[in-house]
């Protein structure tokens, strides 16, 4: 499987997936505008709180290539974050009390800096989290020793697990990702992640393999403690449950599958007032690899930068403005605000 991109498919034009997304009538059915929704529970224009994380995507290359994906990423995708945008980064971050740096791709650690970048944030005395896929760990010797610099480093590791089985995860990410996954956890566990009383944070996200929003996050987070130990004698703190946007390769899942119509009609039933109030872009700065701000990282993927008089790169940051700025919303928003809920942190309500 290539990425949109590598396959020049009509999707990987973000133009073209704006355009799909925003069409009032999808396949004869009318679907409110999001804005219109936070119009109506008093929501609009969405703003920040406080910004409290800085999500920096430091490249879409990937050793896989998931059919969900909403990045695009793969091992043909080339955008890296070179060291000069990152030390953008670290500055505007010392400017600020923003205790979590969040680092995702891709697969974050292909970076040639990424280890760099890691120390760096340590240095400043801010807390990382990384958007590990697991198979990367056991992808070439290079990595092997990852689990040892997290570990040293503090670093809570956030990974996608999309099932307990094989072959669901491997539906959706790959034949043998989720025995290599096993592989990688078993590591991450050697060195005390996941272990009662480590201080070392991993983190699983569940992602549905379909066309439907996931189930209760402390349901599904017994259920995958239970087989994971009981199976693979694997440990874990948190399940994370993360809706599918549709953005990207999942829309194109949905549009190719027949789903798209019936899938945004669930979102948009399910639409939760409060979930809306606590969406990840009120608290967080999302940070393309070449430097571009967004309000999260599906705007990212969407080219939708931040609006108005807010600096549009980092090299330009200021806080005060970013603060003060209206959160640029469109149609695929109802995925973070149907049901509980989802963020990069799992359930928001």
């Amino acid at each position: 499987m290539k990425s949109l991109q590598a396959r020049q498919a009509p999707l990987a034009d973000t133009g073209y997936q704006l355009t799909v997304l925003s069409e009032a009538e999808a396949a004869g059915a009318r679907l409110p505008a999001f804005a219109g929704k936070l119009r109506e529970t008093g929501l609009f224009p969405l703003r920040p709180t406080r910004l409290q994380i800085m999500q920096i995507n430091v490249g879409r290359m990937c050793n896989q290539v998931c059919k969900h994906c909403h990045v695009d990423a793969g091992p043909d995708r080339t955008e890296i974050m070179t060291r000069e945008t990152m030390q953008l980064c670290l500055d505007a971050l010392a400017q600020t009390d923003i205790e979590l740096v969040d680092l995702t791709g891709g697969a974050p650690e292909m970076n040639p800096d990424f280890r760099w970048l890691v120390e760096q944030i340590s240095a400043l005395g801010r807390r990382t989290i990384v958007r590990c896929n697991l198979t990367i760990i056991v992808a070439n010797k290079k990595y092997h020793d990852l689990p040892e610099f997290f570990a040293r480093h503090h670093v809570q590791v956030v990974s996608s697990l999309p099932h307990f089985s094989a072959g669901r995860t491997d539906a959706q990410r790959g034949d043998g990702v989720f025995e290599k996954s096993i592989r990688a956890l078993k590591m991450l566990n050697a060195v005390g992640y996941g272990q009662e009383g480590s201080g070392l944070s991993l983190d699983l996200v569940y992602n549905p393999s379909g066309a439907f929003m996931p189930g209760s996050q402390q349901s599904l987070e017994r259920e995958f403690k239970q087989r994971l130990g009981r199976e693979h004698g694997i440990v874990f703190n948190n399940l994370l449950t993360i809706t599918n946007l549709p953005v990207s390769r999942f829309l194109d899942y949905l549009l190719e599958s027949g789903n798209y119509e019936s899938y945004m009609e669930k979102l948009v039933a399910a639409y939760n007032p409060v979930a809306a109030e606590n969406v990840m872009c009120r608290t967080t700065l999302s940070i393309g690899w070449d430097g571009q701000l967004y309000d999260c990282d599906f705007n990212q993927q969407l080219d939708l930068l931040v609006a108005g008089t807010a600096p549009k790169h980092i090299r330009d940051f200021d806080e005060a403005l970013l603060q003060n700025r209206a959160i640029v919303v469109n149609q695929h928003c109802y995925g973070c605000t149907a049901g509980a809920g989802s963020s990069c942190g799992g359930a928001t309500t």
